[in-house]
């Protein structure tokens, strides 16, 4: 009967040891878990983070293109009037132009 006993005891001892170390190995993963999901977010962060200033950046791009662009337009207003003006001097000294 004392055999029953200790051997009761001793499933007993054993099945709450257990029961901790499976508690602390939960744990211990919860904050493993914890640890590599902020690890993640940080990687996101920053991922988004340079996608952001390279966005910045091609909107600085465009603004400049954009910018460059008006002023050949502008050029080429002035080119094409100057010469429209050359096209009725000549017309003038040919005496192509009736007036």
């Amino acid at each position: 009967m004392e055999t029953a006993v200790i051997g009761i005891g001793i499933s007993l001892l054993s099945l709450a040891v257990a029961a901790i170390v499976g508690f602390t190995n939960l744990r211990r993963s919860k904050t493993s878990d914890d640890r590599r999901d902020a690890a993640e977010m940080t990687t996101v962060i920053v991922k988004l983070e340079s996608i952001s200033t390279g966005i910045t950046e091609i909107k600085s791009d465009m603004r400049n293109l954009q910018t460059s662009q008006q002023e050949l337009r502008d050029r080429l207003i002035i080119c094409e009037q100057s010469t429209k003006s050359a096209h009725h001097r000549i017309d003038k000294i040919e005496g192509k132009d009736k007036e």
